[in-house]
């Protein structure tokens, strides 16, 4: 299943990671890990903000998946989503 996961890290934490030279490593396990579709860094909320569009066979690769950046102190959603094609994939296969 596509989903979405956005991670908004603590902002003190987040200094101390990238002035001890963590966070690119951070983010590298991250990215090896979940192969994602796509990837977005962004400031929210005024956070550090990731956003990752990836593939979750199952279940069991949450723990793993959200451990990196837990330790960096985010704060943490992952939700599925669609792109257009599975959209209309989606409506074409409803009753009128």
């Amino acid at each position: 299943m596509r989903m979405l996961l956005t991670a908004q890290m603590d902002t003190e934490t987040a200094n101390r990671s990238v002035a001890e030279g963590t966070m690119a490593k951070v983010i590298e396990e991250v990215v090896d890990q979940l192969d994602p579709e796509a990837a977005y860094f962004t400031v929210q909320n005024g956070r550090r903000t990731c956003l990752m569009v990836f593939d979750m066979q199952d279940s069991a690769q949450m723990p793993p998946t959200l451990e990196p950046p837990f330790r960096v102190n985010s704060t943490i959603a992952l939700q599925p989503v669609m792109n257009l094609d599975d959209l209309r994939e989606g409506l074409g296969g409803m009753k009128h």
